[in-house]
């Protein structure tokens, strides 16, 4: 099993970081292999609609999306942790997330499992997970649950580490993430993914 994490935050040892660590050793304890990719301080510009990707099977804008798509088949999960600005997800890691999901469209993402992780000073953290949580039902991937919404408080540097509940949350995401993960890889060895019909699309024209 390998899971990839996108680490969102420009602060690459900020409490996003003490978020991620959490599930790493997690994952580490159940033998998850994971790779996590700092995106937060890199320059990433946003989707321009070019459609492109169609013809290149890439993105137009050679960068760390380009990268991490080739990663993307391989893995079994994904993670997608971001601090909370303006009761949502950073924009770096939105810009990121939309190129990569979308100019993947040859990768089948079915069953693979996905989950995200806000952290926030105080308020936010519930809108920027809905809002990341957005990304995976639509591609066919099932999101992985916790105790709780999958946030952590902290606003100085290190604060996090006083998040007991929070980090308790990270510990159950990475172990019910694993058990979906294996699960859903002995089903396929047994019933095979669910199948596809050919997408209806519904233009509405005015």
């Amino acid at each position: 099993m390998k899971v990839l994490i996108i680490n969102g935050s420009p602060r690459l040892n900020g409490n996003t970081t003490i978020a991620i660590n959490e599930l790493v050793k997690t994952f580490d304890e159940n033998n998850v292999e994971t790779e996590v990719i700092k995106i937060g301080n890199k320059d990433i510009r946003g989707c321009i609609a070019c459609n492109k990707c169609f013809e290149k099977g890439k993105c137009v804008f050679d960068d760390v999306v380009n990268e991490t798509a080739v990663k993307l088949k391989d893995a079994d999960g994904i993670i997608i942790a971001s601090p909370v600005y303006y009761a949502s997800a950073n924009a770096t890691l939105v810009a990121f997330m939309q190129r990569l999901f979308y100019s993947t469209f040859n990768v089948d993402k079915t069953m693979k499992v996905g989950a995200s992780v806000a952290v926030c000073r105080r308020g936010g953290a519930s809108s920027t997970f809905d809002e990341l949580n957005k990304f995976f039902p639509i591609v066919g991937m099932p999101i992985a649950p916790s105790q709780y919404w999958n946030s952590v408080h902290g606003r100085e540097t290190g604060e996090a580490e006083q998040d007991l509940e929070g980090l308790q949350t990270m510990r159950t995401l990475a172990r019910n993430m694993t058990f979906m993960m294996k699960s859903i890889e002995l089903g396929k060895k047994e019933f095979g993914l669910p199948d596809k019909e050919e997408i209806t699309y519904t233009h509405f024209i005015h």
